[in-house]
C-alpha cells in the first residue's frame, strides 16, 4: 500500500524539524552544555520521531479502513494484523 502523499508531507515536515532540533543536540554537547538541557532536548527529538511513526501508521491503518471489505486500496489483501502489532510495538 502506498501512503496519502498528503498526509506524508507532513510526517516529511516533522522528520525536517526532528533532525533540526537533533542537530542542535550535537552543537549542545560538542559545546558542554547543562546536561539537564541536553536531555529535555533529547526527550523532545524523541517524540518527535514517535509522533512521526504514529502518523505513518495511522494513516495505513485510515487507508486500510476505508478500503473494501478484505482489500487496501490497491487491491491487495489486507495487512497483516501480526505485522501491524509489531509496528506499533516497534515504536513503543
Amino acid at each position: 500500500m502506498e501512503l496519502d502523499p498528503v498526509e506524508m508531507s507532513k510526517v516529511v515536515n516533522r522528520l525536517k524539524r526532528a533532525q533540526g532540533q537533533l542537530a542542535g543536540v550535537v552543537r549542545m554537547i560538542e559545546e558542554g552544555r547543562d546536561c539537564e538541557d541536553v536531555v529535555t532536548q533529547l526527550s523532545a527529538v524523541s517524540k518527535a520521531i514517535d509522533r512521526a511513526g504514529f502518523a505513518v501508521i495511522a494513516t495505513g491503518m485510515k487507508q486500510c479502513l476505508s478500503a473494501p471489505a478484505g482489500q487496501d486500496r490497491t487491491g491487495e489483501d489486507d495487512l497483516d494484523v501480526e505485522k501491524l502489532q509489531k509496528l506499533f510495538l516497534s515504536l513503543a
